[in-house]
C-alpha cells in the first residue's frame, strides 16, 4: 500500500536487499514478540499477557497498526526534509504492514473475543461507535492494500492518488477509534492525535506554500 495522495512518479531508487530485509524483520518485530508471548501462555500458562490477554492482544496489535499507519504518513516530510528519495521504497512497506496489523486487530476482536458470536459484530458496529469507526477505517485500508502495486497505479492513473488520499481519513478514524476506546487516561490517544494533526497540518502547509508559490511566478 503507498500511503500518498501524489500520482505515479518515476521509479525511486532501490533499496539494498539488506536494507529490505532489515526493515521487514523490523516491522515484523511486534508481531513476532506477540507470538512468543501467546505461546508462552499457552504452553506455561503465565501471566505474560497480563489478567486479560485477549483485550491486550487487541490493544497490542491495534496500536502496532495505528504506529504504522502514522510512520507510513511520515515518510513523504521526511524525504523532503532529508532530500532522500531512497526513503519513499519503505512507504508501500509501512503501508501494507499497517494493513496487517489491522487485520490482525480485527481477527482478535472476530475469534477471540466474539468467539462464535460472529453475528455480534454487526451488532457492536450498530451500537458501539468506536466500533464502527475501526471497522470503517479497516475496510477503507482494504482497497488501499489491493491496489499498493504498481500495476494498479498504471491502470488507474490519476483515479489512484485520488483513492489513496484515502488514508488521511483512515488516520482520522484510527485515532478517533482509539480515543473513544480508551476510558479514562487520554495521553496516549492524544499523543497520537496530536502527531496526526502534525502530519496532517504539514502537508496541508506544504500544499498552500506550493499554491502561492506557482501562482507568485505567474
Amino acid at each position: 500500500m503507498v500511503l500518498s495522495a501524489a500520482p505515479a512518479r518515476p521509479r525511486p531508487p532501490a533499496l539494498p536487499g539488506w536494507l529490505r530485509a532489515s526493515a521487514h524483520l523490523a516491522a515484523l518485530c511486534p508481531a513476532l514478540w506477540l507470538g512468543w508471548q501467546v505461546a508462552e501462555v499457552w504452553r506455561t500458562g503465565s501471566a505474560a499477557l497480563g489478567a486479560d490477554p485477549v483485550a491486550a492482544i487487541e490493544h497490542f496489535t491495534g496500536l502496532w497498526a495505528l504506529r504504522m499507519l502514522l510512520l507510513a504518513l511520515a515518510i513523504t516530510p521526511l524525504r523532503r526534509l532529508a532530500g532522500q528519495p531512497l526513503l519513499l521504497q519503505f512507504r508501500r512497506m509501512l503501508g501494507l504492514y499497517a494493513f496487517f496489523y489491522a487485520s490482525l486487530h480485527l481477527a482478535a476482536y472476530l475469534v477471540l473475543d466474539l468467539g462464535s458470536y460472529w453475528h455480534q459484530l454487526f451488532e457492536d458496529i450498530a451500537r458501539r461507535p468506536y466500533i464502527t469507526v475501526g471497522f470503517a477505517a479497516w475496510l477503507l485500508l482494504v482497497p488501499l492494500a489491493i491496489t499498493s502495486t504498481r500495476g494498479w497505479m498504471r491502470r488507474l492513473g490519476r483515479r489512484w492518488g485520488q483513492l489513496h488520499r484515502l488514508v488521511y481519513a483512515i488516520g482520522v478514524l484510527a485515532v478517533l477509534h482509539f480515543w473513544w476506546l480508551v476510558k479514562s487516561d487520554l495521553r496516549e490517544p492524544a499523543l497520537y492525535a496530536a502527531i496526526l494533526a502534525l502530519l496532517l497540518g504539514w502537508r496541508l502547509w506544504a500544499r498552500l506554500f506550493s499554491a502561492r508559490r506557482t501562482a507568485a511566478a505567474r
